[in-house]
């Protein structure tokens, strides 16, 4: 794939969308509320939050049920195929709604407009559908609903702006105390089974004092808990060579925020600098999604993920030294093309000896355009489906000998509300994003970062006590 220049979006491209923000704000014929439905990552979901902050800029208010909004956007993810047909499925439902309410408007964004030939696909077989765009364009929600509006016709833009940074969008945060800033876009590995490339683009780092000002504001408005969003965040500067990741995270550190954490990191891009920083950097959760994919060195090369398993482990157990109490989660593929059961067995010895918190677990989706798609060798669908039933009854095994170990432990827990199943008690995440359930606390504690001791465990959540005395 040709490398596109980083392009940012300029001030008076911005300005000019916020005169489109302006016409719709005040048109007579304007949609009054929205809905908005998201499928996929961390990252679909921050995009998410800044279309309901342009949207809400404009003057819609959110509707709970979307068969009653006005304009219902799916922000869409591609990556299996499983999600791509979910989408699809809940766009072709409101067809029939649509046509009790013709003056609804649906539009299609996200991942699975960036793929080849789906603007063609949506043109052809949704015509009900009255607005498409891709992940680089988001800025342009202003114009494209002005369009919609104003000049009263359909909007399909696609135009691969995979490339384009822009600053200063408005965000509607679905938390008051927790946030995620975006600190690059794209991925440059092409790991063979994923599209991701080839939808979000090539890596571009933003600018490190974008970055800062924006956790800076965050820390100001009442934000405990930021989350860096990346497809790879290890690989953070090295377009640009201004900062390097940990760099970044100690600059973080220092803007006084009480928690961080970041999504996704690459084991072969995970750097001595990383793991000094896991052992010196007071706000850097005891948490670390390192997906593995495989056990399998043969099936790691397949996959070009660029790492055999020994390095994977010999990086791992790094970072334990650095940070004894950090907890590890990973993302598992079962069934890749060519897969034997001595594969399989190797990825079983994986999970047993690094003993992760969690595990994402998968059978592998076949998705067009990529390497993998071509590759000879399925797997049998039987065979994949009692080869994951083995794995998860594995990890479920290790995920509950990993929670009985925490008891007696004393975490902070940042409080996110009362419990759905106890309504006696609060709820919220430990830093290794595990949830707790715990008593002793009342609501005012809500958003609040408190100890908690460890008194038990459920399937896949902690209970505990709020350690009062301990909370100055």
């Amino acid at each position: 794939m040709k490398r596109e220049p980083i392009v940012h979006i300029d001030e008076a491209a911005i300005a000019a969308q916020e005169k489109f923000a302006d016409i719709v704000r005040e048109h007579p014929d304007r949609p009054r509320t929205y809905h908005i439905v998201t499928f996929g990552c961390q990252m679909n979901s921050h995009d998410s939050e800044t279309l309901a902050g342009t949207l809400h800029h404009m003057g819609l208010r959110q509707a709970e049920d979307r068969a009653q909004a006005d304009l219902v956007l799916f922000n869409t993810c591609c990556i299996r195929d499983n999600a791509e047909r979910k989408a699809l499925g809940n766009i072709t439902w409101l067809k029939e709604v649509k046509k009790r309410r013709p003056g609804m408007l649906i539009g299609i964004c996200g991942c699975m407009m960036q793929q080849q030939g789906m603007a063609e696909t949506v043109l052809k077989k949704y015509p009900f559908v009255d607005l498409a765009f891709g992940t680089g364009s988001l800025y342009r929600l202003p114009e494209y609903l002005y369009r919609l509006v104003d000049e009263k016709r359909r909007v399909i833009d696609v135009s691969r702006e995979e490339s384009t940074l822009a600053e200063g969008l408005r965000t509607l945060r679905d938390s008051p105390f927790k946030a995620y800033i975006n600190i690059m876009y794209g991925c440059n590995n092409f790991c063979s089974y994923c599209i991701v490339p080839y939808v979000r683009g090539r890596e571009r780092s933003r600018r490190a004092d974008d970055i800062l000002r924006e956790a800076e504001l965050l820390v100001e408005d009442g934000v405990k808990e930021i989350t860096l969003l990346g497809q790879n965040v290890n690989s953070y500067g090295n377009d640009t060579g201004e900062m390097s990741f940990p760099e970044l995270l100690r600059r973080l550190d220092a803007t006084g925020i009480e928690r961080l954490r970041f999504m996704t990191s690459h084991p072969k891009d995970l750097s001595e600098g990383l793991i000094e920083a896991y052992a010196g950097l007071k706000s850097l959760a005891p948490h670390l999604h390192l997906p593995i994919q495989s056990g399998s060195d043969r099936v790691l090369a397949a996959m070009n993920r660029g790492y055999t398993v020994e390095e994977y482990l010999k990086k791992a157990r790094a970072l334990r030294a650095a940070r004894p109490d950090i907890g590890l989660t990973t993302d598992l593929i079962v069934a890749f093309p060519g897969e034997t059961e001595q594969d399989f067995e190797q990825t079983l010895a994986l999970v047993s000896e690094m003993r992760y918190d969690s595990a994402f677990t998968f059978i592998y989706s076949k998705r067009a355009g990529t390497r993998a798609a071509q590759m000879t060798g399925e797997v049998d669908k039987a065979v994949a489906t009692e080869r994951i039933e083995r794995l998860i009854a594995l990890q479920e095994g290790i995920t509950q000998e990993v929670l009985a170990s925490l008891k007696g432990h004393t975490m902070g827990i940042l409080v996110e509300g009362v419990s759905t199943r106890r309504e006696s008690q609060l709820t919220g995440k430990c830093g290794r994003n595990i949830s707790v359930n715990f008593s002793g606390g009342d609501e005012g504690l809500v958003g609040r970062i408190v100890p908690v001791i460890i008194t038990g465990a459920g399937s896949n959540t902690l209970r505990g006590e709020y350690a009062k005395e301990q909370h100055t």
